[in-house]
């Protein structure tokens, strides 16, 4: 901290709350969770209405949240609420290959009985897991939610912060965490400037129904303009991320559901029998985009805000997540040695265990999207052996699952069950 009489100060000074969060989509309410059960008050402000939030119905958006990521939502309560409409993912097999043609003979294939913890991770849709949250925070002591409200300033000042919504309303806080997504306003206010670049590619995204069961077992299939993932839901449902280049996207995103369907068919193949789309459909223009710096003064982006990827290995929201352990962490820790949250060696602890690690992430998925989303024959040969030898590997494809798990690296105390 800068110096004890400035945390004293902190300390003693009166707040709508220690912790004002920006955001209320899932990591936001995530860490107002984990905060408030560490005994910090904390006010989440949502632009979205609770209405909208707790009466979405089926459309199919969902989430592959990795063995790591259940464990935290466990830890803070939400995955208790949400676990029966949940499904297992048992088993990934990733390949390689064109439209129409099937795969290529060389495939990795990950099981989870290969690791002792359980499952790799959970598909869950977006709609339970929006209104857990909610739940969970009506009933969580020290929480303020203020839905349909938008942050239009903010002021940081030597021992708090301050900002001001547009119904016109001033709040202040110890502390300001922006959770509001790739275009964050709490990190533009702040100065925080971003680097990355456009992938020329959009995910088509939906749910389809299907006539054989698929085991849970989540595929990810990759083709010359972008990978297609079908990832099990709960019956005979299969959730799609499909990844095309722009153009085409534009294409069959304005098809009627029938003619979706008959783009579809063929890269989606056979071998889960005859298949219906099922609910809406959606688009998502995808690009990589890291914020320069995941803090400043009183400040810290997490999720999206902090980063955002391509969603080929499906981290988005697991990465985000991890923000959310890491940080919990980090400010728990340091309001047991009596310091100021907000100062800034706090929020460099914060920043040297995330940054890496995301900056990391975000750029294998960089990599590993050019080299697949292409049909260069010469890529096309290494890549098909690579997959293959890894394949042949136990060792290395227990390393894999791991990752796929989000068992590897420096977890929070809250990933590590």
């Amino acid at each position: 901290m800068d110096n004890p009489t400035q945390a004293a100060i902190c300390n003693r000074m009166t707040h709508d709350s220690d912790i004002l969060i920006v955001g209320g989509g899932l990591n936001g309410p995530a860490l107002a969770l984990a905060l408030a059960q560490a005994g910090h008050s904390v006010t989440v402000i949502d632009a979205l209405s609770e209405k909208v939030r707790r009466n979405a119905a089926f459309d199919g958006r969902s989430y592959a949240l990795a063995l790591a990521s259940v464990r935290l939502l466990s830890a803070i309560g939400i995955w208790e609420r949400v676990a029966k409409n949940a499904q297992p993912m048992l088993e990934i097999k990733v390949s390689d290959g064109r439209a129409g043609e099937g795969a290529a003979p060389f495939f990795m294939h990950f099981d989870h009985a290969e690791i002792e913890e359980g499952p790799m991770g959970h598909m869950l849709e977006d709609r339970f897991l929006r209104r857990a949250f909610l739940e969970a925070m009506e009933e969580t002591q020290g929480i303020t939610h203020l839905a349909g409200e938008t942050v239009i300033a903010q002021d940081i000042h030597p021992a708090h912060v301050s900002v001001t919504l547009a119904s016109g309303k001033t709040l202040s806080g110890r502390f300001l965490i922006g959770s509001d997504g790739r275009a964050s306003g709490t990190a533009e206010r702040a100065g925080i400037q971003r680097t990355g670049w456009d992938y020329g590619q959009t995910a088509l995204v939906c749910a389809i129904e299907h006539e054989l069961p698929h085991k849970g077992i989540a595929h990810q299939f990759f083709m010359p303009p972008g990978p297609l993932a079908i990832l099990p839901l709960p019956a005979s449902m299969s959730s799609i991320v499909w990844s095309e280049k722009e153009e085409t996207a534009a294409k069959f995103a304005e098809l009627s559901d029938a003619g979706f369907m008959e783009v579809l068919r063929p890269r989606f193949g056979d071998f889960l029998g005859e298949i219906k789309l099922k609910g809406k459909r959606f688009t998502y223009p995808l690009g990589l985009t890291v914020a320069n710096s995941f803090i400043a003064d009183r400040l810290a982006l997490i999720g999206d805000a902090a980063h955002g990827m391509h969603p080929i290995a499906g981290q988005g929201l697991n990465a985000g997540l991890r923000d959310v352990g890491a940080l919990a962490q980090v400010l728990q820790e340091a309001s047991h040695r009596g310091e100021d949250i907000g100062a800034p060696d706090v929020l460099a602890r914060y920043q040297q265990w995330r940054r890496f690690d995301t900056s990391t992430l975000a750029l294998a998925t960089d990599l590993t999207n050019r080299l697949f989303s292409n049909d260069n024959p010469l890529l096309r040969l290494g890549r098909d052996l690579g997959m293959g030898a890894i394949n042949a590997m136990p060792g290395l494809r227990r390393k894999f699952i791991r990752e796929a798990a989000g068992l590897t690296g420096d977890l929070p105390a809250l990933m590590r069950g």
